[in-house]
């Protein structure tokens, strides 16, 4: 008869025996942590962080592995532990043969973060080539959310499972690697020898070129198929016309991405959801303007320049208001135009001062001192004290 000592051990030993066990004992974790990261407080849901943020949507998850949830790599600026676990890859599962592409989403929030892939590479080449990016292999990890792809071509001449690696260095602004970084995400992906890999076509964003890479097979009736002006070459393939993908050429390409959960609608023309606009539907709609050089980022809200805050960006950090034209930058600072100087931009500099005073000033007097200035009238400013004081 087992002691309860001995039952432990056994049951142990089975559960690490049986990997998808531990898949799920992972995955029901993970969920655990992200139901209450996210659902009991929206404050503290890891993709509202002010910090650096890396994961994989809930779609994207369900679609490989069954499960409907969120996995995160990186939250608040730090790698989550059972990423560096080296036996994490034996914890996922692979990657059917009907799933070409992994998406990943992330943010740099108030950070500022330079990323670099440095390694995309396949460890069966026969069976499945290098992974390929979306994005440059090397830049600057974005303020607010963003998608990026890394899609995973089949050769095509045989099945399997092959291993895969994705190498991932992120660097503060001043040159620190992430604690945790470079990351080595090792995967396995399922390929079947019906699946092919196609180069289909080059788009031009206005700086450089990128291309897309599907997976598809051969379709005997593609003829009748191939939609967009799309056309059926030797290979029973659909070939797609700039602007278009998918194996019958029905799916719209937009790039950059349609941001904020719009819709390609049809070769770079998103579709924005209520509340957004822009051609790639990256900003907001907001019933007021944002003032003092906030910029409207979703529906009704404002993101401020620095020195301003409130709901439309009203209220300045200065208690004393920046004059002729200077900006606030931060509490009680000011950022004065060529020209002026002082602790609120009410003094001009020398070369201005030595002539007399020839201003026009609408709604004010010249400084008596004979000072190239205006001296404003209460609810007016600017060089001229041409502008009225928004309140």
């Amino acid at each position: 008869m087992c002691s309860p000592h001995d039952s432990k051990n056994l049951f142990v030993e089975d559960m690490y025996k049986n990997r998808t066990v531990m898949y799920y004992v992972l995955f029901y974790s993970l969920t655990v942590v992200t139901l209450v990261l996210s659902r009991n407080d929206p404050k503290n849901d890891p993709r509202n962080s002010s910090d650096l943020t890396l994961w994989i949507d809930e779609k994207q998850v369900k679609m490989f592995s069954g499960v409907s949830m969120e996995i995160y790599a990186i939250v608040n600026g730090n790698v989550l532990p059972y990423i560096l676990d080296p036996n994490f890859e034996n914890y996922l599962p692979v990657i059917p043969s009907e799933v070409n592409y992994v998406n990943f989403t992330w943010k740099a929030g108030n950070k500022k973060y330079n990323y670099n892939f440095d390694k995309l590479q396949s460890y069966d080449e026969s069976i499945l080539e290098a992974p390929v990016i979306s994005i440059k292999t090397k830049g600057r990890v974005p303020k607010r959310p963003k998608e990026f792809s890394i899609f995973l071509p089949c050769i095509g001449n045989s099945s399997g499972k092959a291993r895969f690696e994705i190498g991932l260095l992120i660097e503060t602004r001043k040159g620190k690697s992430l604690n945790g970084t470079p990351l080595r995400l090792k995967l396995k992906k399922e390929c079947s020898i019906s699946q092919r890999s196609k180069l289909l076509y080059y788009i031009f964003n206005g700086r450089k070129y990128i291309f897309v890479l599907i997976l598809i097979g051969p379709d005997p009736e593609c003829d009748k198929k191939c939609a967009n002006q799309g056309w059926c070459n030797n290979e029973k393939i659909c070939q797609c016309p700039e602007g278009y993908m998918g194996q019958y050429c029905k799916t719209a390409l937009c790039y950059p991405q349609c941001m904020n959960g719009g819709n390609c609608t049809s070769p770079g023309v998103c579709s924005c959801p209520t509340g957004f606009q822009g051609t790639h539907c990256e900003g907001g709609i907001c019933s007021k303007k944002c003032l003092n050089g906030g910029k409207c980022v979703q529906k009704d809200t404002c993101e401020c320049s620095k020195g301003y805050y409130g709901p439309r960006c009203e209220f300045s950090r200065c208690i004393i208001p920046c004059l002729n034209d200077g900006r606030c930058r931060g509490v009680n600072k000011c950022k004065c135009l060529r020209g002026f100087r002082g602790d609120h931009c009410e003094v001009a500099r020398a070369k201005l001062a030595r002539a007399a005073c020839s201003l026009n000033c609408r709604h004010g007097s010249c400084a008596p001192d004979g000072e190239a200035a205006c001296i404003c009238e209460k609810g007016w400013h600017g060089r001229l004290c041409q502008h009225a004081t928004t309140m």
